[in-house]
């Protein structure tokens, strides 16, 4: 559906800082998204299946080789270890569950691990499966699909005018052949971005605007957490306000995406999570993110549930990728499923926890400085190895 609002209207709306004006601007969001999507949610969690080491240059990212940051590093998990964090998950109450891999893209064993780790999760758990993986091909995403993985991340990280100042080795281009990869397989892609990167107010609206012509099927928001030792790692948590009035105007261009709230929320948010949700949420991440601890999953089912919103699961949620307890989808009372009686008991396996089982290697020597962004006077290095690529590249 096209967005509720031009381009100028957005800009507008993003001028707003008396508080009154942004409630006013939460219940419009509200109101799209239980028009279209009632009282369903989609609550996801991830495990970071391998972490640190990273050789591109993401400013926002502690994995970087660019960055003065200790490295928080594992090797890839095995297929077994997925499966023991996805048990956890579904547990904890999570409909979904994403395994993620840091850098452009795997080797070839690493990426077999990932499609036994996702027929595992299919096999033996009633949860929807994603994958973050960084680039791949059409031949991967095929193999990702036919492994049983329903939905592929793959953020664009901000607007395209501003791309550069995040990353000049992850190449734009690349990102928009994996979205196209991910849907030629017939998955649902998983776009989004960050927020508080140093990006204009207007920049923030283009990005919104890139992802509606890119049109996802869910869209996650980030909020930055500076991390010491990046390049935005001195940047201010964003007021919870702002984040909030950013997250209805999402909404109002983008009023068919499923969206989540993802890292940085609890930092950036504190007692205003209740209000994010209401401007337009379907679900969070819940549990921890990559590197960094989140909420409870109880805290994170409570908050969804006192507004109304049915955090249940239906007994086919692992075959069916979109919100299993959406209106129009399934009709009739949302029963209780075995899983069900889990949640809030001590899962039988590890919930990802980056405190405990990440690793933490000390950097030796200074981190090479963050590479120069090309002139305005230069072809940028994504235009000119966009011509270069094969075809097949990253199978």
């Amino acid at each position: 559906m096209a967005p509720l609002v031009t381009f100028d209207e957005a800009l507008e709306l993003g001028e707003i800082s008396d508080r009154d004006r942004i409630t006013e601007l939460v219940e419009r969001a509200w109101a799209v998204r239980t028009e279209r999507f009632a009282n369903s949610t989609d609550m996801c969690s991830l495990v970071n299946a391998k972490s640190g080491g990273c050789a591109e240059d993401c400013g926002f990212c502690a994995q970087s080789r660019y960055a003065e940051a200790d490295t928080p590093m594992h090797a890839m998990m095995e297929p077994e270890q997925i499966l023991e964090h996805a048990r956890a998950a579904e547990a904890a109450g999570a409909h979904r569950f994403c395994m993620v891999t840091q850098g452009q893209g795997l080797g070839k064993r690493d990426f077999e691990k990932i499609l036994a780790g996702a027929r595992l999760v299919a096999e033996h758990t009633n949860l929807k499966r994603c994958a973050s993986v960084g680039h791949i091909s059409a031949g991967r995403a095929a193999e990702l699909a036919d492994a049983g993985i329903q939905r592929v991340h793959h953020n664009v990280e901000t607007a395209r005018s501003y791309y550069e100042e995040v990353t000049t080795t992850v190449r734009y281009e690349g990102r928009m052949r994996t979205i196209d990869a991910v849907r030629e397989a017939g998955m649902e892609t998983c776009v989004g971005g960050i927020l508080n990167l140093g990006e204009s107010p207007r920049q923030r609206v283009e990005m919104a605007f890139e992802l509606a012509e890119v049109d996802p099927t869910s869209v996650p928001i980030n909020l930055l957490n500076p991390r010491a030792g990046t390049k935005f790692g001195d940047r201010e948590l964003m007021d919870p306000w702002e984040v909030v009035k950013w997250i209805a105007i999402f909404r109002l261009i983008l009023p068919d995406a499923l969206f989540r709230l993802c890292g940085g929320r609890v930092e950036n948010l504190a007692d205003l999570q209740p209000l994010a949700v209401k401007a337009g949420l379907n679900g969070v991440m819940m549990g921890n993110f990559l590197t960094t601890l989140g909420a409870e999953p109880a805290e994170d089912r409570e908050m969804f549930t006192e507004l109304g919103l049915d955090v249940a699961r239906q007994p086919d949620n692992g075959s069916n990728p979109r919100p299993d307890n959406r209106s129009g989808w399934l009709e009739g009372e949302t029963p209780q499923t075995p899983v069900d009686e889990l949640i809030d008991r001590q899962a039988e396996a590890n919930f990802w926890d980056p405190s405990t089982q990440l690793r933490v290697i000390k950097r030796k020597g200074a981190a090479p400085g963050y590479p120069e962004r090309p002139s305005e006077a230069e072809p940028s290095r994504a235009a000119v190895e966009a011509e270069r690529a094969p075809a097949g590249w990253g199978d």
